[in-house]
């Protein structure tokens, strides 16, 4: 830890916050960097679902000679030769076998496919369709991946989706829970745009076992993530019901089929194109050390890697105060720091912003100071004078001056990957 760290009641509040969740922050890149890479994990599956076309959907035991239980009283295809007594190699799922597992652990309404992929192709399994119990067609999707374990201490509950701060999460409800076999699922209710300028909600269940199985379930109160009116008030099921179909055994049972070597990307495809992102935790913690002593931290949140933020109040009103780290980004220098900005004895180039909040909260400002290193580290501070961008403001500025988001930018704590 740096000398100069100082100490005070929030502080200890992040650290056993943190602690809690499965590391410290003397552990760089142990099991607390896991979080950060769970929303990445859940947009990737969302992304994975866009491709397939139609409804998009996610952006979390047994093994050998199980087959799928029946549905309407026929047994399931078994699509490989997996031998009565075990094997070592699990059965093969089609995509039909997927749609049909979700088919049969939905309640009782009519089910329409819009996509479904097995356990054989190059992407992971997903069943994608459109829901209807008789109250309003909803969109439903369950993604299925794995996630590394190999990684010592590995823990569910750093792995799965976590629920951010209220204030920025967008959600109306988030909690996470561990199951009595260990799995870590989080059940959140949200909107498929944090800032509700339409109507479309999305609720969702992401779940992680011991064993690294993700099943990430989504839902929506309209026949599609995007481009369709809303058909009902709330999606078709219920949190508890969205709890349930996450944690059926089946899910896991196609998970355990996925071919290990479908989770290896060609070398080409990992081959690095930009240095590593800093973790969203480290950021949080830099954040804090740099804010000025007399502000008091509220909450605090990191979705992601390569940001973070934290809620302050310096006695006169909440005020929202947020980092973006991005390495690598020399090749779009001219592209952000034109006109008006400046470069230091050093190359640092450094621009200012203020203007109004980006998400359309009533008079909501936001001042930015930008900076980009010559080494390509890009760190952008943020500050505004509300507690969340798409809410009213509640002060007449940022509780930061633009000075004081130039000292943390520029702060040499962000060349460190650690404290």
């Amino acid at each position: 830890m740096p000398v100069d760290q100082h100490s005070d009641p929030f502080e200890e509040q992040l650290s056993a916050a943190l602690h809690e969740a499965g590391g410290t922050f003397d552990r760089p890149g142990g099991p607390l960097a896991a979080a950060g890479e769970a929303r990445g994990r859940r947009l990737r599956l969302r992304r994975r679902a866009a491709v397939a076309g139609g409804v998009a959907g996610l952006a979390l035991a047994g093994v050998g000679g199980t087959l799928l239980v029946p549905r309407d009283g026929a047994p399931a295809p078994n699509p490989s030769s997996v031998a009565a007594s075990g094997s070592a190699k699990p059965a093969a799922y089609s995509g039909d076998d997927v749609f049909r597992t979700l088919k049969k652990l939905l309640p009782k309404g009519k089910l329409t496919k819009t996509e479904a992929r097995g356990t054989k192709g190059d992407l992971p399994p997903l069943a994608l369709g459109v829901f209807d119990d008789g109250k309003g067609a909803g969109a439903i999707s369950v993604g299925l991946d794995r996630v590394g374990t190999d990684r010592k201490g590995f823990d569910p509950v750093t792995a799965v989706m976590p629920c951010s701060d209220g204030g920025q999460s967008g959600f109306d409800s988030c909690r996470t829970d561990v199951l009595p076999d260990g799995s870590a699922v989080t059940v959140y209710q949200g909107y498929e745009y944090p800032d509700r300028r339409e109507d479309t909600k999305a609720w969702g269940a992401d779940l992680v076992t011991p064993s690294g199985q993700h099943v990430s379930v989504i839902e929506w109160n309209a026949a599609a993530e995007k481009g369709k009116p809303v058909t009902r008030p709330e999606p078709p099921l219920s949190t508890s019901q969205l709890r349930t179909l996450a944690a059926a055994p089946e899910w896991r049972r196609i998970v355990d089929a996925i071919p290990r070597e479908q989770q290896k990307p060609s070398a080409a495809a990992s081959a690095p194109t930009r240095p590593a992102e800093m973790a969203g935790w480290v950021i949080l913690r830099k954040l804090s050390l740099l804010l000025p002593d007399e502000l008091k931290r509220v909450s605090y949140g990191s979705q992601e890697t390569g940001f973070g933020y934290m809620i302050v109040d310096d006695g006169k009103g909440k005020s929202l105060v947020q980092v973006n780290v991005q390495p690598g980004m020399s090749d779009v220098a001219d592209e952000l720091f034109g006109e008006g900005s400046e470069t230091l004895k050093d190359g640092t180039r450094v621009a200012v912003h203020q203007g109004p909040g980006e998400k359309g909260g009533a008079g909501v400002v936001m001042w930015t100071v930008d900076t980009l290193r010559k080494d390509g580290l890009r760190v952008v501070v943020s500050a505004f004078n509300a507690a969340a961008q798409n809410k009213a403001a509640t002060r007449a500025e940022p509780a930061l001056t633009v000075k004081q988001l130039r000292t943390i930018a520029l702060s040499p704590r962000w060349r460190s990957t650690e404290d």
